[in-house]
């Protein structure tokens, strides 16, 4: 019995012993469960709040390096226009940017971190002596000291501007992708917390009361974080009204409930007349000021359900979501303008404003968004040029082309039917006077009107986005031209114009590498030409598209060359080997000696730098005699031969005898 009775309290010490190692073990996990909610939830709240203030952080200094990119362009942009077009108030303009760029670098340097005040510092030496060097031109373009203002820009001007340009924009790239990042980061942390907030409620839950209040918090915190990020990108930061995207995103809705309820939706876009002298006289801080008081001023015209948004600059949107018709929207528009007559007080001055809108409504004006948002731009583009303050999308106003904007539905169809046409201009070499490539000019067979010239309708085109699948037409009929032509073997490489919306295309390198692929022509076969006029629209995205095309093998032409403005330095940037000589300089080289000088100067430069020459507008036998003379490689125009349809071409072809040309060259240079 001893022994039992031992047994038993040996075991019941033992037992004593388990339950209070599990006791103790059941209070270290309690604890730990403790430790884990409390932990989770402090983690939580600081993560949120971290990421989010980083999110708003590095948005604020992207928009401060890209505020300085704009004004760093607009310096190179007015410091072209003052060569050409000298005067105090191209000079004016000119230090305003010079004087903003100052005020974005002191923006990142507040916001910035200690590398992105020793990159503003270097861009600030370099930009003080950029500024003694635009001093030194300015001072010669004003004695009309061409020389010397050339001399001052090619030797100080271009290569200071080119390193301060590479430092600002390089830098407002890495923070426009840091902020993407840090928005993105934001957004894993979110749906990261939605997750686990549930697992660690599961895991708390014998301590729901007594941590209830702290998951509440937590939650309360993360989602005050997250309406603030939402907020932030969706809304404009300077006016706190809704930015393009969320405005699209209401517009179609409201289209999309439109359709349902058989209701139209009104867009109006307001652009404010001479606002920028308003930054040029008072400064940019107070034009910020002005922008933010014309979102109250305009909401008070408007109902409740109406949304105004701000699309960047000067330029405003109002959405009406529900309205009778076009003449509704524009009485709309006429309040809109009314409300603004009022003085708006900016630091104690009086300022009075104006503002052009332009007027779509969809059923009448096209069906869905990105059409709708077009016409009124088309439409307010209009009202600032003929200065009638409201103006609603209409074919009746572009009095410029035959049925101008009525072409548009038109043209969109006509490209889904195929209607589009390409006619082949030859172009020889000078040299041999064999045939050396064509240019693919492209038509309009329309149904009714016949032959439309791209004059008429490519402007259209680029002003309503229907730029990009015309040119993908173009593309896709040029090079299936050059693959039959090749099948019979006739091997010619064939010419596509670029307009300035196709460079910024970020899609066009993958699509001409595709329709190289599809029809199996090398890429040596294909030559792209953009003008001046149009690398200068977006420099940066051109230059980088362009060098993508040229490592795939396209060649890169310069059209209309000397018509524009661009630098000696900028030519050099470019991955360019052709360069054809503006039309306008050659067609008038018989009797203008200068315009003959001109085309002498521009081949001389195109073979300095290694490249092609071609001159177009070739009309004479004298003139082309001259471009032999000068050393022109190629020439086109209609001396040689007008733009041709495939078939016609081919038979002319068939009959072009190169030795004329050599024969003429030799004749008119004897005679």
């Amino acid at each position: 019995m001893g022994e039992v009775m031992g047994r038993i309290a040996t075991d019941d010490s033992g037992a004593r012993e388990v339950t209070g190692r599990t006791r103790r073990l059941a209070t270290a996990g309690l604890v730990g469960v403790v430790l884990l909610v409390s932990g989770f939830a402090q983690w939580a709240a600081h993560a949120t709040a971290h990421s989010a203030q980083r999110a708003i952080s590095t948005n604020r200094l992207s928009d401060g390096y890209a505020r300085a990119a704009r004004a760093v362009a607009a310096e190179e942009s007015l410091e072209r226009k003052y060569r050409l077009e000298p005067g105090p108030e191209v000079r004016a303009r000119y230090d305003a940017a010079a004087a903003e760029l100052l005020a974005a670098l002191e923006q990142v340097t507040r916001d910035g971190s200690p590398a992105d005040q020793a990159a503003v510092a270097r861009v600030r030496t370099e930009h003080g002596g950029y500024l003694n060097a635009i001093a030194a031109m300015f001072a010669a373009v004003d004695r009309a000291d061409t020389a010397t203002a050339l001399q001052i820009d090619d030797r100080d001007v271009d290569p200071s501007f080119g390193l301060i340009e590479r430092l600002v924009e390089g830098e407002a790239e890495r923070h426009h992708q840091q902020a993407l990042d840090a928005l993105a980061e934001l957004g894993m942390l979110e749906t990261f917390i939605s997750w686990a907030t549930p697992a660690t409620l599961l895991a708390g839950m014998l301590l729901v009361a007594l941590f209830s209040s702290v998951l509440r918090r937590v939650q309360r915190q993360l989602n005050q974080q997250r309406e603030r990020a939402v907020h932030s990108s969706l809304h404009d930061e300077l006016t706190g009204l809704p930015n393009r995207s969320l405005l699209t995103d209401r517009f179609e809705q409201a289209l999309r409930t439109g359709r349902r309820r058989r209701t139209a939706a009104g867009l109006l876009l307001l652009d404010l007349d001479r606002f920028k002298e308003v930054n040029e006289t008072f400064g940019h801080q107070h034009g910020d000021d002005l922008l933010q008081q014309i979102g109250p001023r305009l909401s008070a015209a408007l109902r409740e359900t109406d949304t105004i948004g701000r699309l960047g600059g000067d330029e405003f949107a109002i959405l009406l979501p529900d309205v009778e018709d076009a003449g509704g929207a524009e009485l709309v528009a006429e309040r809109l303008r009314a409300s603004l007559t009022e003085p708006f007080v900016i630091a104690g001055v009086e300022l009075n404003v104006e503002a052009s809108i332009g007027v779509a409504v969809s059923g009448i004006h096209g069906t869905d968004a990105m059409a709708l948002m077009q016409r009124a731009e088309i439409a307010m583009y209009l009202a600032k040029k003929h200065s009638v303050g409201v103006c609603s999308y209409s074919a009746d106003l572009d009095r410029g082309s035959p049925g101008g904007l009525a072409l548009l539905g038109q043209l969109r169809r006509g490209l889904d039917r195929d209607e589009l046409v390409l006619h082949y201009q030859p172009k020889i070499n000078l040299r041999s006077g064999r045939v050396c490539g064509v240019e693919a000019l492209v038509r309009w067979q329309h149904p009714e009107r016949g032959l439309i010239p791209p004059d008429q309708f490519i402007p259209l085109a680029e002003h309503t986005g229907l730029i990009k699948p015309l040119t993908h037409s173009v593309l896709d009929t040029a090079l299936a031209q050059v693959r039959s032509w090749a099948a019979i073997g006739l091997e010619l490489p064939v010419a596509v114009n670029l307009s300035a919306r196709n460079l910024v295309d970020e899609h066009l390198y993958d699509e001409v590498a595709e329709l190289l692929a599809k029809h199996g022509v090398p890429a040596h076969l294909l030559e792209l030409e953009v003008t001046e006029t149009t690398i200068m629209t977006e420099p940066v995205r051109a230059a980088r598209l362009l060098t993508r095309l040229h490592g795939l093998g396209v060649r890169i032409a310069i059209d209309d060359f000397g018509a524009g403005y661009t630098s000696l330095a900028q030519l050099r940037a470019l991955p360019v080997t052709d360069l054809k000589v503006d039309r306008s300089f050659v067609m008038t080289m018989d009797r203008d000696p200068g315009n003959a000088l001109i085309v002498h100067s521009v081949v001389e430069l195109g073979h300095n730098l290694g490249l092609t020459a071609i001159a177009e507008g070739v009309e004479t036998q004298q003139s082309m005699s001259a471009l032999a003379d000068y050393g022109c490689d190629s020439a086109q125009g209609y001396r040689i031969s007008r733009p041709l349809p495939a078939d016609a071409f081919l038979e002319w072809h068939a009959r072009w005898d190169p030795s004329n040309v050599a024969e003429a060259v030799t004749a008119e240079a004897g005679g």
